[in-house]
Formats: C-alpha cells, structure tokens, sequence
C-alpha cells in the first residue's frame, strides 16, 4: 500500500484562555488548549493541511473564533479552511454573519449544530430557511447530528436541494450499542441524495475501548463506502475531541487498516480529493 498523506478534513482548536467554550465543563480532559503546534500529524508532516472546524465557543464569540483561527493560520499556513459557526434560527444576524464571512476567503463551510438540540429543531422554518441561505452563499452545511437524528436530517436534506451537505462523523452512530442496522438504512436514505458526502471521523469516540480496532470499526467504515462511494467520503481526524479515544494516531492507523484493500484512486478520493472539491481548496498534496 502506497503511503498517502492527507487533507485532515476536520479539525478544532482551541484555547481557553483566549475565548470561552461553556462546554468544556464537562470534559476535563480536553478544558485546556489544543493548538496546531500541539497536533501531531501537522508537526510530523504527515497531512498537508487541515480543515479547521468551529468548535463550539459561546455563541456570541462566533466571529472572534474566525479572527483567532485566521490569525493561528498566518502562522500555519496549512490551515487551508474555515467552517464556521453560524446562527442559523437568528435570522438578522444570520444575514449578516453570512456577508461577513463572504469577505473571509478561508471561511470554506458553515456549521450550526444539531446534535443535542430536541426533535424537529432542523426543521424549524427558520433553521431551513438558514440552510438556504447558507447554500445561496455558495459553501457546504456542516451536518453535525446523532444517529438517532437521521430521520430528521434527511427531511433538512430533502428540503434543502440546492445545499451542499457534508455529513460529520458518519452520524455518529451508537457504535458502542452495536446499533447498526437502524443507523445503516438511515444512512442509505441520507446518501441516495448525491449533494451529501460523509466524514469518515468521529468513530473513536462513539466506540467502546474494545471496539477502538480496525477489526470492529471496519463494518461501519465498509457502510460509508457502500452507501456514498469512494468519491463522497471525506477524511477527518476529529482531533483533539478523538484524544477521548486513542488520538489522531490511532484513528489514521484505523482508517489505513481499514483502507488497504481500496484501490489507489479510492483512498487518494478519501485522503484528499473530496475535501479539496468539496470544500473548494487549493492545496499541493505530496507523497
């Protein structure tokens, strides 16, 4: 197997001491900062360059996480792309965060998150019409929900035919449940719409330790494939959040495990191909 380095598709940093995240309260392991000089893979040389994605600040500091993240990329020039956190339901504002962000050229994708908020919130009329909004300015929506909130991202998909969608972390299915069947015909009614592609990330974290292998994470990943195909799967390490899990080491050495058997254009497609189109990067990959 060629080796093959990558465009980390989906990345946070943070710092505590810069802007507040209000969730980290809940995880003492990652209340610290986590910064590109921290990211093992960027110092090693072994991606060659990340996507940052917004990692949850206090609302109102939405705009001041993309000034910082602009500011660690003039340092970092491998920071290739920003998705950025947008509110969605506040509808003035919305529209003007959007022109903003226009003139902010690493900002690559928009993300408001779905994932904890109660039944039918991506649905709300105002959510839709932000999702909308988000494909009028020409970037992809960020899907970032729980398996179990499938169902309804399908209809946010199905109402929204002009948005890119880019899935985060397969759905987060509840791998350490042994939930597959549900979550895999969802996820077959999620991709047969063609504007969607899929992070293969995030697994670590929804996996019990004895389930952190290749071996077991295999049937999942083999899902993703089957239901986007090589060309709408995306790689992403979900760093620092997989530290949770074993890192961004063990996640990478998974997904090559994993991968060894695709033939060179898949992996190349998974690696880097489909974040550059998706995400409209311009970046030199080398091997």
């Amino acid at each position: 197997m060629t080796a093959i380095r990558a465009i980390d598709a989906h990345v946070h940093f943070w710092d505590p001491m810069v802007l507040r995240y209000p969730w980290l309260a809940g995880e003492p392991a990652l209340a610290k900062p986590f910064r590109p000089t921290d990211f093992a893979p960027l110092t090693a040389g072994e991606v060659d360059a990340v996507v940052f994605v917004e990692a949850n600040p206090a609302p109102e500091q939405a705009e001041d996480e993309v000034a910082w993240v602009e500011e660690l990329a003039d340092s970092e020039p491998r920071i290739a792309g920003i998705v950025a956190f947008v509110d969605l339901l506040d509808e003035p504002r919305r529209t003007a965060a959007l022109g903003h962000l226009g003139r902010t050229p690493r900002v690559v994708g928009v993300r408001h998150n779905i994932q904890h908020q109660p039944t039918g919130f991506a649905l709300q009329p105002a959510f839709v019409r932000g999702v909308q909004a988000v494909g009028e300015s020409g970037r992809p929506f960020d899907l970032c929900i729980t398996a179990d909130q499938l169902d309804e991202a399908i209809e946010l998909v199905r109402r929204c035919p002009d948005v890119t969608f880019v899935l985060d972390h397969c759905g987060k299915p509840a791998i350490r449940d042994d939930a597959f069947d549900g979550w895999a015909r969802d996820l077959e009614r999620l991709a047969s719409h063609d504007f969607v592609s899929c992070k293969i990330s995030g697994l670590l974290t929804e996996a019990r330790e004895d389930q952190r292998t290749a071996e077991s994470l295999a049937p999942w990943i083999a899902q993703a494939r089957a239901c986007f195909g090589a060309s709408r799967l995306i790689y992403g390490s979900d760093w620092p959040v997989s530290v949770l899990g074993g890192g961004a080491g063990r996640w990478r050495s998974i997904v090559d495990s994993v991968t060894a058997s695709w033939s060179e254009a898949e992996r190349r497609a998974l690696f880097a191909d489909n974040a550059a189109r998706v995400y409209g990067l311009s970046v030199p990959v080398h091997d």
